[in-house]
């Protein structure tokens, strides 16, 4: 059986079904977040925003951050909203390798991770089943070691209290994470206890896919996620210092744009990015 056209389901002006956008929609370099008000709230810091495109609660905006072009695309919740927000920015990008950055917010499972820290992933323990519709059940949900290593040099450069280690991707909030709700008893109420021993440090619902789907097409990918609960202590972020922790993961992922840039500058024309080739610019 042969692979089906991607015009089924795109316009014939090559407009994307669920995203909405076209041929020069999208930068190479996309910022993702779950939220289209946090999309928002990131666009804000571009030089101007240029294109604006929103369907469903999908929504694409891009234009010049410090001189370079940039996209931020609010994908909502879960794997099966990234899986269609990864196919359709890729076939938007047919003469790229794009290069993705979730921005999120999670859970922490380790004692020593607080509300506000910034969870960096260098991988993703696959506990959805959307990336199982491409990929053997074993299949590693990696990040991309540019992507790791950009976030991990911007959040040195703006002195962010980070940790980097494995996330667990669940297929919901609730159930899926353990949480214990009256009248909605989880099935595996332990899970975050068990995930926490194996080395664990977050819950979130979006990575393993985005990861996945990335080693598939060949793009870069790579997640940072700010502390919204300390599942440790049954904790959730105060409304009053949401927007300042929303506010650093943003700042981030701006920084790491800008790290990457100088990484792909110092590299040339070389396959990878080598830390003995420093930074450029």
């Amino acid at each position: 059986m042969g692979y089906e056209s991607a015009e089924n389901v795109r316009t014939p002006e090559g407009v994307q079904y669920h995203l909405g956008t076209g041929p020069g929609d999208v930068a190479p370099v996309i910022l993702m977040c779950g939220d289209p008000a946090r999309a928002r709230r990131l666009a804000e810091h571009f030089d101007e925003i240029e294109v604006v495109r929103e369907n469903r609660e999908f929504v694409t905006l891009t234009g010049p951050y410090r001189g370079e072009r940039v996209s931020v695309v609010a994908t909502g919740i879960g794997c099966d909203n990234m899986e269609i927000a990864i196919i359709e920015l890729t076939q938007c990008l047919p003469n790229d390798r794009p290069t993705f950055l979730r921005l999120g917010s999670c859970g922490a499972l380790q004692p020593e991770i607080h509300i506000g820290d910034i969870i960096i992933s260098t991988g993703a323990v696959r506990l959805e089943n959307t990336s199982t519709y491409f990929v053997e059940t074993g299949f590693p949900a990696v990040a991309h070691p540019e992507v790791t290593l950009a976030l991990i040099e911007a959040a040195a450069r703006l002195e962010q209290t980070h940790h980097v280690g494995l996330t667990a991707c669940a297929p919901g909030f609730y159930g899926a994470q353990g949480r214990r709700i009256a009248g909605f008893p989880p099935r595996d109420p332990d899970l975050p206890e068990r995930l926490a021993e194996q080395g664990v440090l977050n819950f979130e619902m979006e990575t393993s896919a985005l990861f996945t789907l990335s080693s598939l097409s060949k793009a870069r990918s790579g997640a940072a996620c700010v502390v919204f609960a300390d599942r440790t202590q049954n904790q959730f972020v105060d409304a009053s210092a949401k927007k300042a922790a929303e506010e650093s993961v943003i700042a981030l992922g701006l920084e790491a744009t800008a790290v990457l840039r100088a990484m792909d500058a110092a590299r040339g024309d070389g396959t990878h990015w080598r830390p003995s080739q420093g930074l450029s610019g």
